[in-house]
């Protein structure tokens, strides 16, 4: 046997590698091979592990220099260079934001991601996370009728461009046919980069995606239908006789059916990428959108240097832009509002007067009425009714059958039944293993969900009742009827699942914004997917219904577009003001933080009124930067962040948050201690020349506020004029369960120039 060969019996490798074959001995061969390929491996292993440690980054520089001569991708590749050693960084280079502000997206190791953060020049460096996603009747319901019933501005209402950050969109949908249309306006600076199976037109005018690896590959068309429905409710055509399989028929349409769409799809099935969303505010800003409506939130809530959506939001704001963005889904547990920045329209979801019911039929006659979307009919068929913990596997504890969690039910027991479970998530499993239908104990009672089979979502009360049949009959039965729609439902309050506040990063300014219809919103969709996320689920649809604050959100960016149509130059500011100032009040509906003005900020929209508001709470980028003076930003930040010569005096530094000048007022106090607190506000005249106002203070059942505003009376004499104004709140400790609210109205005979106020505690 050679020595090769018996070599490559001893460490599997053969080697031909001159110097080894000219050693002598077997033995020493078969060692210095060992080492060889020892050394290799290890060499591979190194370079997968540095390959591995790398992740992407963020890099933000700030604004864009004002140099002729400055070139970011040269720049950003020089600085790759400096920091990795590398020669040849292409591969390293994920994203270059250059279109509107200064930064770009790389691939780098924890170490390199420290070096670079060291860096003067650099306002911050962090990870691209991932985020998450966030009618027919819904535009009726506050006050947006069809048709001529509703004033408009039509010849600026075709010249408003808004700018979706989603999924992408569903070209073919009639909702946005450009049947009608003519050219894309003139300050229209985008293109249309939809790749494949995309096409444009007069009404979508631009399209960009973000999330293919390759040019190849590129697609703007949407697969999962988040971004066709979002965009659709802001401003998709006028499409009669839609439905959901005969639910919720009527006109579907967004808040301004003649505006143009500009679509930047930065997410898919597997969730939103960070420096995809960098990009799309780049090239929004960069393409003259006048509205920027994105529907999605981060997991967690990031400081606004590391907050893509309030980076972008930031230099929208500078370039006369306004970012309406979803508040988040989370609720209702205070603090997990994501949406914080000033600078973006954060939106709350409420319900209409619209509901889903579908009701469930016993066997022995009696109706219990749940909530769903269900398109299903049994046929009134009954058929045997199972709880998951009475269908449960020897291996699986009763507690989790009962939740009817996956591998914990007995197929033989669900098969061609009816399923009880005691969660939401319980009817996927119980679908899988052949059951016909499932009853759910509903947590959010305020709701209702689409499922991929028959499915109604009962109240507690309810649910006990059902449960107390079966226990008390011989072979108990149920039928599932296909829902019904109803009118009357109490509304608008905010829907459970709304991400509330206050602010872990500013706890001075009261956010959500504003609310907005959310919940069981019929708009467009993609029937590229399905309507739910089952693999079970063979249905297409060009319509569907959908719920959360992704759905609340495009509806002020419609509400924001309008407004825009008839004060185009007004400033994001300004169309926020009139919106939060003149929406409906609402009322709290319970104990705590989760049914107050930490629920639904301003109130209800209203966007007939929004047109006329009065007074406005005018905000410009220099504010802004004072506010982030307050909040302890260094001047050289600031400079990067806006391009201007800032400087963070000591009287800058100490601007308090509750002195922005913002349409509500809020402030965080210690519960236990009495407080005294001033707020300075400065309105602006968009009414009437020659108006007095006078100051009206509401407080609520119970309130022991005692508030002062000086001066009482504003007296404007023309149009833009400004006028300033203090508040003192004061009052005794107010304990950390309830805040205490009240609200300022300027009233000069016509408009409701309305400000919520709110004080609280929290332990």
């Amino acid at each position: 046997m050679s020595r090769k060969s018996l070599c490559r019996k001893r460490i599997l490798v053969t080697f031909n590698f001159s110097l080894a074959e000219m050693m002598k001995g077997t033995t020493l061969f078969c060692l210095f091979s060992s080492l060889v390929v020892v050394l290799f491996l290890s060499s591979v292993a190194a370079d997968k592990d540095d390959q591995e440690d790398q992740q992407v980054y963020i890099v933000y520089l700030g604004a864009l220099p004002s140099r002729d001569d400055y070139q970011p991708m040269s720049d950003h590749m020089s600085i790759l260079q400096e920091v990795t050693q590398e020669s040849s960084i292409e591969n390293r280079l994920v994203r270059s934001y250059k279109r509107s502000f200064n930064g770009f997206a790389t691939r780098f190791t924890e170490s390199e991601r420290n070096i670079l953060a060291r860096m003067e020049r650099v306002v911050s460096v962090f990870p691209s996370r991932k985020l998450k996603l966030q009618t027919t009747s819904s535009w009726n319901f506050i006050g947006l009728k069809e048709g001529s019933k509703t004033k408009r501005n039509r010849s600026n209402e075709r010249d408003t461009i808004i700018g979706v950050i989603d999924t992408g969109v569903y070209p073919e949908s009639d909702s946005f046919s450009d049947q009608g249309f003519g050219p894309p306006p003139k300050k229209w600076n985008g293109t249309c980069a939809g790749g494949k199976n995309f096409t444009c037109n007069n009404k979508i005018i631009g399209a960009r995606d973000y999330m293919s690896e390759s040019k190849a590959n590129q697609s703007a068309r949407d697969y999962t239908g988040h971004g066709t429905h979002t965009a659709s409710t802001a401003a998709g055509n006028a499409v009669a006789d839609t439905s959901f399989y005969g639910l919720g028929n009527g006109t579907a349409r967004g808040g301004v059916p003649a505006a143009r769409i500009a679509v930047y799809k930065v997410c898919n099935n597997e969730g939103c990428s960070g420096e995809a969303i960098m990009s799309a505010f780049d090239d929004a800003i960069a393409d003259g959108v006048d509205v920027i409506t994105i529907s999605i939130v981060l997991d967690n809530i990031p400081p606004f240097e590391e907050d893509p959506i309030a980076i972008g939001g930031f230099h929208a704001m500078a370039k006369g832009i306004l970012t309406v963005n979803a508040a988040g889904n989370d609720g209702p547990k205070i603090s997990t509002v994501t949406s914080t920045a000033p600078w973006v329209f954060s939106v709350a979801a409420s319900i209409t007067n619209r509901a889903f019911m579908t009701k469930v039929l016993l066997g022995d006659g009696k109706i219990l009425v749940g909530r769903s979307v269900n398109t299903y009919d049994l046929n009134g068929t009954k058929y045997p009714l199972v709880y998951g913990k009475s269908a449960a596997l020897s291996k699986c504890s009763l507690d989790k059958a009962r939740l009817c969690e996956p591998k914990c039910l007995d197929g033989k027991r669900v098969k061609g039944k009816i399923v009880l479970c005691d969660s939401t998530k319980g009817p996927i499993e119980a679908q899988k293993l052949g059951a016909v239908g499932s009853i759910v104990k509903n947590p959010e009672p305020d709701r209702a969900y689409v499922r991929s089979f028959p499915v109604s979502f009962l109240s507690s009360d309810d649910y006990k009742s059902l449960i107390s049949y079966m226990n008390s009959t011989k072979g108990p039965k149920a039928t599932i009827l296909k829902s019904e729609e109803i009118s009357n439902q109490t509304a608008p309050l905010v829907v459970s699942f709304s991400s509330r506040g206050p602010s872990t990063i500013v706890s001075d300014i009261l956010k959500p914004d504003i609310t907005a219809p959310g919940v069981e919103i019929l708009a467009a969709y993609s029937p590229d997917s399905s309507p739910t996320e089952s693999e079970f689920d063979t249905r297409h649809v060009r319509f569907s219904v959908m719920s959360g604050t992704s759905m609340a959100c495009p509806h002020v960016a419609g509400v924001a577009a309008y407004v825009k149509t008839f004060h185009p130059e007004w400033s994001p500011s300004m169309i926020q003001s009139a919106i939060m100032t003149t929406a409906w009040l609402m009322n709290a509906s319970g104990p705590g933080f989760v049914s107050t003005e930490f629920a639904y900020g301003s109130g209800h929209v209203n966007p007939l009124a929004a047109i006329h508001p009065g007074l406005v709470y005018e905000l410009t980028k220099a504010d802004h930067i004072a506010f982030l003076c307050g909040l302890n930003y260094t001047s050289e930040h600031l400079r990067i962040i806006s391009g201007d010569n800032i400087t963070c005096t000591k009287e800058r530094s100490k601007t308090l948050q509750r002195n922005l000048n913002y349409p509500t007022m809020s402030a965080k106090v210690s519960g236990t201690h009495p407080f005294n607190l001033t707020f300075h506000r400065t309105v602006t005249n968009v009414g009437k020349q020659n108006s007095t106002y006078k100051a009206e203070v509401v407080t609520s059942p119970g309130s022991k506020l005692r508030i002062k505003v000086l001066p009482r009376v504003l007296s404007m004499k023309s149009i833009s004029e400004k006028q300033s104004f203090m508040v003192t709140v004061s009052g005794d400790s107010i304990g950390t369960k309830q805040p205490v609210s009240a609200n300022i109205i300027w009233f000069d005979g016509t408009h409701h120039v309305r400000s919520p106020i709110v004080v609280y505690a929290m332990s």
